[in-house]
């Protein structure tokens, strides 16, 4: 092929088979994790970013590049999860941006807008990391720009592209001590090399099918659940994209609350929010019929689901279902945290959270995800406790997609940050700035360590890792490796002088037998006498013990 130019169609074709060879090899990008233990999640946060934003490509894309590139932005923005996938989705944002308006792109058209989107993912990120994803795309960009002339055709263009991704990839490991004692390249830059793979095999006529199934936690509904004569008790769960149309409504003048009310008069369990003219629908209803056909009156569809929430029911598990704000005055702070383990999320509720998100490491929630949670809280200030350094920038993003309370993201990195720093929440305090000044300093008086095991052999900080042993770390060290769970923890806190601090929360994991944590309370309780020692049954998946230090 001698592609001189990319139409949206085009380009829906490139992101599709990007999104499908980053399918194929995610589990390659999740193994590239630095710490030996099972947390790597690269891949697929980054597959179900860019799959968030395939899913708002119709069968029927327009032919202007301006309008298919806005729409895989868009719905990068809804799904994006984890680090490197909102750095992924403000790739693409920076993109678009850079194609607005545009029907179709050269060679030259094309480095531009790539060079939109490094501009754009670097202001995404607060302190720029080299030797990330973030580099892998800039030295791209700049080597495959400066090498375009008269002759230059967009594969010429992708040519040179993902041969410098490739170099620059194996580059990271000198820009990070991280990686090089690792022996990984950066995990990040290792996705977006498959999707630009991906992208510039359908120039050459080549497509990507998909092996294998994605495991996610959703479970397929079981219809012999709702029989024949089965009552609809509970309504139809309905989702769907509406793109405005200024065909049928006046963009500017569009109302979203009044549009709300209107919702919450067919149904209940109301989520709406606008972005540009995308309005993104959740709600209950029994006659979703009446809603859909509302919503054409001001726009079409760009997604659409309606899932029969009494089956759901009789499965004990209702997706998507949440409680509608309660009407009246908003109290003065609402508080959403993020946890896995039902021990943990019942511990954060206890201490007064009104939402808590599940995920962690390992299973980071989308911006979509956080942003349901804001609309189920009626507050004029809605605190976010990520408890995750990788979730942390996606709670950033849903807090910019959220309008209707003023949202700040505490910068929590790990679990013990998030308990800490809520225990002592002063929700009296009038002043949110001097509140949230307060809970920075509550933050960073805790320290958090982990005890995890090993899934490979590996050396790092001094520490020599036997596979299917157990290591002891803080943040990004690592102090010990010990056969057993309970020696690791044991070393760790030694390391972490626990012996100083006032109080001991051990949060037990799913897989640390309760014959085994009821030892280490007693071992613990005798060695630190001063240190008052408690456990919790946390449920938490990949920590077998987090230790939180007060």
């Amino acid at each position: 092929m001698n592609t001189t130019r990319i139409t949206g169609t085009l380009y829906a074709e490139m992101v599709r088979n990007g999104a499908a060879t980053l399918y194929n090899y995610r589990s390659v990008v999740n193994d590239l994790n630095v710490f030996p233990i099972p947390d790597g999640d690269t891949g697929d946060n980054m597959y179900m970013t860019i799959e968030s934003g395939v899913g708002m490509l119709s069968d029927s894309v327009p032919s202007s590049l301006s309008t298919a590139s806005d729409n895989v932005a868009r719905g990068m923005l809804l799904g994006a999860r984890g680090n490197s996938g909102v750095i992924l989705s403000r790739i693409f944002s920076g993109i678009a941006k850079g194609l607005k308006g545009v029907e179709s792109a050269d060679a030259a058209d094309i480095s531009r807008a790539f060079e939109s989107g490094v501009k754009e993912a670097y202001g995404a990120v607060a302190v720029p990391v080299e030797g990330t994803i973030l580099t892998v795309f800039k030295d791209a960009v700049n080597y495959a720009g400066k090498r375009i002339n008269k002759y230059s055709t967009v594969e010429t263009y992708f040519e040179d592209f993902t041969k410098e991704l490739h170099d620059s990839l194996d580059r990271t490991p000198d820009l990070l001590q991280v990686l090089k004692d690792a022996g990984v390249v950066d995990s990040g830059g290792a996705g977006f090399v498959y999707i630009a793979e991906g992208m510039k095999d359908v120039l050459g006529g080549s497509f990507t099918g998909m092996t294998g199934s994605f495991q996610t936690n959703r479970k397929m509904p079981d219809i012999s659940t709702f029989t024949e004569d089965s009552v609809l008790t509970f309504g139809y769960c309905t989702e769907f994209l509406l793109r405005l149309q200024r065909s049928k409504t006046d963009l500017d003048a569009f109302d979203l609350d009044k549009y709300i009310g209107y919702l919450n008069t067919v149904g209940d369990s109301v989520v709406a929010f606008r972005d540009g003219s995308i309005v993104k629908v959740h709600v209950h209803t029994k006659k979703p019929g009446d809603v859909l056909n509302n919503a054409q009156q001001i726009g079409e569809f760009l997604t659409l689901k309606i899932e029969n929430m009494t089956l759901q029911n009789n499965e004990t598990n209702i997706q998507n279902r949440f409680t509608l704000p309660a009407k009246g005055k908003k109290k003065r702070y609402g508080i959403v945290a993020v946890a896995a383990g039902d021990g943990i999320k019942e511990t954060f509720r206890s201490l007064g959270c009104d939402a808590v998100v599940d995920g962690g490491q390992s299973m980071n929630p989308s911006a979509e995800d956080l942003v349901r949670a804001f609309e189920k809280i009626n507050a004029k200030t809605i605190l976010v406790f990520p408890n995750n350094g990788n979730i942390i920038l996606t709670a950033n993003q849903a807090a910019k997609l959220y309008d209707k309370a003023d949202v700040r993201v505490l910068p929590t990195k790990t679990i013990g940050e998030g308990y800490a720093a809520i225990s002592v929440m002063d929700t009296n305090e009038k002043d949110v700035n001097r509140l949230t000044a307060d809970l920075e300093d509550a933050i960073a008086g805790v320290v958090t360590g982990h005890v995890s095991r090993a899934i490979r052999d590996a050396e790092k900080d001094g520490v020599k890792i036997v596979k299917d042993d157990f290591i002891g770390f803080s943040h990004d060290r690592i102090y010990t490796d010990a056969a057993d769970r309970n020696t690791a923890a044991r070393e760790l806190l030694g390391h972490l002088d626990a012996e100083h601090f006032d109080i001991l929360l051990v949060i037990c994991g799913k897989d640390a037998p309760k014959e085994e944590t009821d030892a280490l309370y007693h071992e613990l309780s005798a060695s630190f006498k001063r240190t008052e020692v408690i456990m919790i049954d946390g449920g938490q998946p990949i920590y077998d013990y987090i230790l939180v230090l007060e």
